[in-house]
């Protein structure tokens, strides 16, 4: 297979992300002595910055964390919660089957970015030996606010995709005045190249810089956010945000060929990224060849295994039990394979979620800890509900509940809701083997899974596996079923087999966005670190 790009090798640190400026933040800290939590953050916040239509303050994230001090993984969820006046009721009373996509109803989860910046942070000072000043690791983030930065072809497309004035459900974000005023130039979307300032949104890292992480959910900021959004309808409070934590949570795993693969425990879907290799693990890919139709098909069916369970159980956990120890069992892994393996015949599932944007990123240091990281507003521009003078694009991840009672992931308050993000690492021997993840909603346990098998079981470099042709089995916008949509480069004879098979085929352009950007770092058994990024994105692997 021809490689677009270079495999990054590195023998002390190495960073990946979907932006080359939040590579080059993290890159920075390492070579001044941060460790990898601190050269996280800096890279959560100036990709915050500089992908803004991706992720950013207003948003969510999810870490995992390697300690190499004592060879322990720790898990942030640094999700926030619906408000305190989110129910059923409320939006039934206003005449909504539906929470809208767009727009302050749209906004009723707090942003739990920031504050799981913060866990992140205690947590390196408490247990990693962190030195570096909280306020050091947000400058570069504050820099590209105040001073700019071009503009990438990826803002550039989806500021364009979403003035489409048709969709009033889901696009005209032009509709929104702040949107318009910091987003757009003359009414249009800024070109290429252009250099984007967000004023409002550098003072207000400003604050944050200077006072801490606090500062967000307890202040007179806090009272400018919510002041604003209730103007405009919106139903969060001052309290909600007081009453937020991003919290310390333990990680779920299971095994892999001889490694460990970790991922985040609910409310995430993890646990479909876990459950896809439980299935495969039960069966010898030894014996399939990488990138035939068996391949993808053989890999389709085990991700809809696992979104089955996905969806008939993940929700918040306080809320309902999920019985995790049953869906990640072997016992549930080797019955899934055994029904695979009986039928060649593909099976479907009820139409998916159709988008989820967002960005992951992964930091190792010198000592060998490692941050596998994912930050998202959940659409592209999120809510597109700006507060004034605050510069927080407010993510719409609350859109993502039900209004139904009885519906696993009904609205309630002070509720998590289903998650798309997760973040994943393989371990071997207590150490961490592969980094990894990618953007894309239901896309992310998929894009795992193909870095995954092509990188531990067919041996191909992170860059190579990064590159390899990519599908996706879901739905996109406005259309009723999914389809598995597969990149031009897989040849026309695996496609036709495909379809033989019972697949509803959809071939998309050779290295599509929809795959969303991914991203690996790799350690060998010498401790060389090798790094890959998306060419599908606007991301760089740095290392020293």
């Amino acid at each position: 297979m021809v490689q677009y790009r270079a495999t990054t090798m590195a023998m002390k640190g190495m960073v990946t992300s979907p932006h080359y400026l939040a590579s080059q933040a993290g890159l920075s800290v390492l070579k001044e002595g941060g460790n990898a939590i601190e050269a996280a953050i800096a890279m959560a916040s100036t990709i915050a910055v500089v992908y803004p239509h991706m992720n950013g303050i207003g948003g969510d994230n999810f870490w995992l964390i390697y300690n190499a001090n004592n060879g322990v993984i720790t898990a942030i969820n640094g999700s926030g919660r619906s408000g305190e006046r989110a129910s059923i009721e409320f939006y039934r009373s206003k005449g909504y089957e539906t929470i809208p996509a767009r727009g302050p109803l749209a906004a009723i989860t707090v942003p739990g970015a920031v504050r799981g910046w913060n866990v992140a942070y205690q947590y390196g000072q408490d247990e990693m030996g962190s030195t570096m000043p909280w306020h050091k690791l947000l400058e570069q983030a504050i820099a590209y606010a105040k001073e700019g930065f071009p503009v990438t072809p990826s803002q550039h497309t989806w500021t364009k995709v979403n003035l489409d004035e048709k969709d009033q459900t889901f696009r005209a974000l032009n509709r929104f005045e702040e949107f318009s005023r910091i987003f757009l130039k003359d009414g249009k979307p800024y070109k290429v190249g252009d250099i984007f300032i967000q004023e409002d949104l550098a003072h207000t890292l400003e604050l944050i810089a200077q006072n801490g992480a606090d500062y967000f959910y307890d202040s007179e900021l806090t009272e400018r956010l919510v002041e604003d959004l209730q103007k405009h309808g919106g139903i969060l409070t001052k309290e909600d945000f007081q009453k937020h934590t991003s919290d310390l949570v333990e990680p779920i795993s299971v095994p892999y060929r001889n490694f460990v693969a970790y991922n985040l425990p609910p409310n995430t879907q993890g646990l479909a990224s876990l459950s896809i290799l439980n299935i495969l693990n039960q069966l010898n890919l030894a014996e399939i060849e990488e990138g035939s139709a068996q391949y993808y098909h053989l890999l389709a069916e085990a991700i809809k295994h696992a979104f089955r369970d996905r969806d008939k159980y993940l929700t918040d956990p306080t809320y309902n039990h999920i019985p995790l120890n049953e869906l990640l069992s072997k016992e549930r892994g080797v019955g899934f394979a055994e029904k695979i393996k009986e039928s060649c015949h593909a099976t479907a599932l009820p139409a998916m979620d159709p988008k989820g944007d967002t960005v992951w990123f992964a930091v190792v240091d010198e000592k060998g800890n490692a941050v596998s990281c994912i930050q998202s507003i959940y659409h592209e521009f999120g809510s597109a509900f700006i507060p004034k003078g605050t510069g927080v694009l407010l993510q719409n991840r609350g859109s993502f509940f039900s209004l139904d009672d009885k519906h696993v992931n009904s609205l309630q308050p002070r509720k998590r809701s289903f998650h798309t993000l997760n973040s994943a690492m393989l371990m071997k021997d207590n150490r961490p083997v592969l980094i990894y993840g990618t953007m894309g909603g239901e896309g992310q346990p998929q894009t795992q899974t193909l870095l995954a098998t092509r990188i531990i079981d067919y041996g191909m470099n992170v860059q190579e596996a990064i590159e390899a042709p990519r599908f996706l089995y879901g739905r996109t916008w406005g259309a009723t079923t999914n389809t598995l949509k597969v990149e031009s480069r897989i040849p026309k004879n695996v496609q036709k087999e495909l379809e033989r098979f019972g697949h509803e085929v959809e071939v998309v352009e050779e290295f599509s966005d929809l795959m969303g950007h991914a991203g690996a770092i790799y350690i060998d058994e010498k401790g060389v670190k090798y790094g890959g990024a998306d060419p599908r994105g606007d991301g760089i692997a740095i290392g020293y």
